[in-house]
């Protein structure tokens, strides 16, 4: 009788922690966010960008910052607050941004930053997901009629310090045997002056910045961005390491954008899709249904508050960085997968 008492109570427990593993996920119970709580303390997200780099992030002529990630920070603080103006954006170096963010002087980091095994590992910090995919390459003279990188051989590049596009040329050019003669800036409009003046012979970044950096230049016409890449450089949001909940509220903010536009919910039609579509991942993606807000700690209105501030992740790359803007920059990688680009959002279910 006793061996029948335990038997049931054994297989009771054991019955108990199956029914859990199948909760539904709006009543799984994840840790507390310290970020989260801190944003909603202050009532304000603070957001890590670039100095200045035309796309990305870039005062106006009024002196409002404009750019992709720009847009990706607003976006967050409509996600948390439905209100994009609690934002404070704080402008960092290359050579600063993780220690900001690793000392609490930000939340969260959208500044053109690559994802790398080591960043992720030995800096306390950890990245999201892609959001823009990039590679190195080099702009030069027009007029100075190079076609391959490998024409550079002696000469003097500017590059950005506590970037990995010192290592790639580094790695380059030591592969092919050649010298050349770094010449390290921290911000890019210094890189900019500095090519411009004649002081450098190329400028070695990743291609968007590139650019970015020929939109800014006097005479653009002038200047050439050598078609060859060198690296891959997926840019991801980084956050601090240790607190769960926050990563995945800042990836999966992310993917909501890209989901929007894989499904068409715009910034226009959000409204009209939440009350009237019938597709179930839109239901879910635009808090019809609420279980993907309850999973994050959010309103249920999370992502359709973002999207009806910024859009999909389409319309922000398109008035950013797309053929219509100064930068110009053609989709190509960055486009959605079915339509032969790398973004690709993950299951939002």
């Amino acid at each position: 009788m006793m061996r029948t008492r335990g038997f049931k109570a054994t297989l009771a427990a054991a019955c108990a922690l199956l029914g859990a593993a199948f909760l539904p996920a709006a009543q799984a119970q994840t840790p507390a966010s310290p970020t989260l709580d801190a944003v909603r303390a202050r009532g304000q997200l603070v957001c890590g960008i670039h100095t200045g780099v035309a796309g990305f992030a870039l005062p106006d002529s009024r002196g409002v910052w404009q750019g992709l990630d720009v847009e990706l920070c607003r976006g967050l603080a409509a996600a948390i607050f439905n209100d994009p103006a609690k934002l404070r954006l704080v402008p960092l170096s290359s050579s600063t941004r993780f220690t900001a963010l690793g000392s609490g002087e930000i939340d969260v980091l959208f500044r053109t930053s690559t994802m790398t095994m080591l960043r992720d590992t030995t800096l306390g910090l950890r990245h999201s997901v892609t959001y823009f995919y990039d590679g190195h390459g080099f702009l030069v003279r027009s007029d100075a009629k190079i076609q391959r990188v490998a024409e550079l051989r002696g000469s003097t590049i500017c590059l950005i310090q506590g970037t990995t596009n010192e290592q790639v040329t580094a790695d380059y050019f030591r592969s092919i045997g050649a010298p050349f003669q770094p010449v390290v800036f921290e911000r890019i409009d210094q890189a900019a002056a500095a090519l411009q003046a004649g002081r450098c012979d190329a400028f070695g970044s990743d291609a968007s910045q590139l650019a970015a950096t020929r939109s800014s230049l006097a005479h653009p016409a002038e200047w050439t961005v050598l078609p060859e890449r060198f690296s891959k450089e997926p840019y991801g949001a980084y956050v601090r390491r240790g607190d769960d909940n926050w990563l995945d509220i800042v990836r999966w903010y992310t993917t909501a954008l890209i989901e929007a536009e894989e499904q068409g919910v715009t910034r226009a039609n959000a409204e009209q899709q939440r009350q009237g579509s019938t597709n179930a991942n839109t239901r879910r993606l635009l808090g019809v249904t609420p279980e993907l807000g309850q999973s994050l700690k959010l309103d249920a209105l999370w992502a359709y508050n973002a999207i009806r501030t910024v859009g999909n992740y389409g319309e922000i790359y398109e008035r950013t960085m797309g053929p219509e803007t100064p930068v110009g920059l053609p989709r190509g990688p960055n486009e959605l997968w079915n339509k032969g680009g790398l973004l690709y959002a993950l299951p939002m279910r």
